[in-house]
């Protein structure tokens, strides 16, 4: 866990069996006004609580959860957080909010065999992912939170309703898994993916300028060549069709 710069910090994963995802805590610490974007997988709510704690940040001044997308691994401990902080409002693309409302879990565990895997393992309950959704996040949204401003960019592809979030006056990008800091993108073969949607994703972020890249796993980079986007998102094309 760090503070990346100033309004951003980051809470690293802790992979098991299952690849948990990072946390990060984007928002100025005097404006009170701070939020939680992804929250990680099933049982690591007491790590991500304890790591903001462990960062000077009060649970109070967490406003809002921001989800990239719902997959397990980014949404399971999402109870968990809200028991810590059950004010936090929860923010989420449309086109995965509405399943989240009716407690359609399809997009959270990708393939049923996945499902039954991870129910047995942690205990889930068939309603275990059924949450109110205060905010509907939409493509081109202008977020102005915690004295900073993000900008919602939605890329499907790795799932249906994905978003990266973009801050333009720092040059950062949290893309979620739809590229990540390695060469790899996220996998397209699971429900609501979709690899030309993801292709199209891919080359939307390429067109942005980004100093500090920040995926949902594995390592994290600042100073990102200025191509490094569009270099990936070629290496696969072939493979995205």
């Amino acid at each position: 866990m760090a503070k990346v710069t100033d309004g951003v910090y980051f809470i690293q994963g802790m992979d098991e069996f299952i690849p948990d995802s990072h946390t990060y805590i984007i928002g100025k610490p005097d404006s009170n006004d701070m939020s939680i974007v992804d929250v990680g997988l099933t049982g690591k709510g007491v790590y991500k609580i304890e790591s903001i704690k462990k960062l000077g940040i009060s649970l109070s001044s967490i406003k809002r959860i921001i989800m990239t997308h719902t997959h397990l691994d980014h949404i399971g401990c999402l109870d968990e957080i809200k028991e810590q902080i059950p004010r936090a409002e929860l923010w989420v693309h449309r086109l995965e909010a509405e399943p989240l409302e009716k407690g359609d879990d399809r997009p959270v565990y990708g393939m049923n065999e996945f499902k039954g895997m991870c129910q047995m393992q942690y205990g889930l309950k068939a309603d275990s992912f059924k949450f109110p959704v205060e905010r509907k996040l939409e493509d081109k949204d202008i977020l102005e939170i915690g004295d900073m401003v993000w900008e919602v960019i939605h890329i499907p592809g790795h799932s249906m309703g994905g978003i990266a979030l973009y801050n333009e006056a720092a040059d950062i990008l949290i893309p979620g898994d739809v590229v990540y800091a390695d060469y790899a993108i996220g996998r397209f073969d699971l429900f609501g993916a979709d690899p030309d949607a993801l292709k199209r994703s891919l080359y939307r972020l390429a067109e942005l300028k980004v100093d500090i890249l920040l995926p949902g796993h594995n390592q994290i980079v600042q100073g990102l060549p200025k191509d490094y986007i569009q270099k990936t998102a070629k290496m696969w094309e072939p493979y995205l069709r």
